[in-house]
């Protein structure tokens, strides 16, 4: 369990055992940004290409889900279906990431690079084609493309912050694709927490949600609390506005978001799926009692879905609907990391 509640990514321990690597890699990537400690992003490599082999997949506007499948035989890789069969035949495309989401025929998948401990940031078309790739400094945990397919957001784990006694936590990065500008971590930004100002060297950000190409929702953590926070990508300011909030994801219609509450307060008890309105700050736990570690996602206006693991690797998207009725169902098997691309 991180310091900011996100549990330990499996990749995480394996890097646990080899922690030594780990650092000296994070070390050498902060002198490679001339002293920028710890950024998520450094230097980006524009080379377009073709989709590696398997079948063609169309991550374009259209009535479909793509999701990551866990499939035997097609673990990792990039994969569509339709939109009124989810659980029916599916597209498995040869693209492999650790996560990945799309909109607006944007895909933004994390992926390792080379055989150590290294990641990276993958833009690729709706053809699923490389635009561009930039590498990553930390271990991927969070994506989110804007509904424009413009700007991206992720989270990844990172070591060695000061105040976290050499610990894991998280650092939040973004991408203008339009213009290829960078915000590099959300910890600089200007914080309003309560109505004042606010600084705290342990501030940690994750989970960004877009509400447009100049505004997000994200979890910022400090002093043991985790907020829901409001962003201004122009102002480059953060304020809150409710407490126990993570992993939020907004609906399509931008009034609700929902997200992971921990039970009691406490993460180490689990999380319940939860719906935020955002005018009266309402909260409507929904009929999904399991615990569920992931941020969900919207499968329309009155539905979301989201990832239930079944061990290490195999996973299934379950649905539930977003008015606290009903039961959850099983939406596709097999797979995890789902994007609504009709919305």
């Amino acid at each position: 369990m991180t310091p900011a509640g996100e549990p330990v990514h499996p990749a995480l321990r394996r890097l646990a055992t080899a922690r030594t690597r780990v650092l000296t890699a994070v070390a050498l990537s902060v002198v490679l940004l001339g002293g920028a400690a710890a950024y998520t992003i450094v230097a980006g490599r524009h080379a377009a290409g073709p989709a590696a082999a398997g079948v063609p997949v169309d991550a374009g506007p259209g009535d479909r889900l793509l999701v990551r499948s866990t499939a035997a035989g097609s673990y990792g890789r990039i994969a569509t279906v339709d939109r009124a069969a989810p659980a029916g035949p599916r597209r498995v495309s040869g693209v492999s990431c650790d996560r990945v989401y799309a909109a607006a025929g944007t895909v933004e998948c994390l992926r390792p690079d080379g055989p150590l401990a290294t990641y990276q940031l993958a833009v690729l078309d709706a053809r699923l084609r490389v635009r561009s790739e930039y590498p990553l400094v930390g271990v991927p945990n969070r994506a989110r493309v804007a509904r424009s397919g413009h700007w991206l957001a992720w989270t990844v784990f990172v070591a060695g912050d000061g105040y976290n006694g050499g610990r894991f936590s998280t650092r939040v990065g973004m991408l203008d694709t339009a213009t290829g500008a960078t915000v590099d971590t959300l910890e600089d930004f200007t914080i309003i927490r309560d109505g004042r100002a606010y600084r705290s060297a342990d501030v940690n950000f994750w989970g960004v949600t877009f509400a447009d190409d100049g505004h997000f929702y994200a979890t910022m953590s400090t002093a043991g609390r985790r907020y829901l926070v409001a962003g201004d990508l122009s102002a480059r300011t953060v304020r809150t506005l409710a407490t126990n909030v993570e992993c939020p994801s907004l609906s399509p219609d931008g009034t609700r978001v929902v997200f992971k509450q921990a039970r009691g307060g406490d993460p180490a008890r689990g999380w319940r799926l939860t719906v935020l309105d955002l005018a009266t700050l309402a909260r409507t736990p929904l009929a999904e009692t399991r615990s569920v570690d992931d941020q969900a996602a919207w499968f329309d206006d009155h539905t979301v879905m989201y990832a239930v693991r079944r061990g290490t690797r195999a996973a299934d998207v379950w649905a539930v609907p977003a008015d606290g009725t009903g039961q959850p169902s099983m939406l596709v098997p097999d797979a995890e990391s789902p994007a609504a691309l009709w919305q």
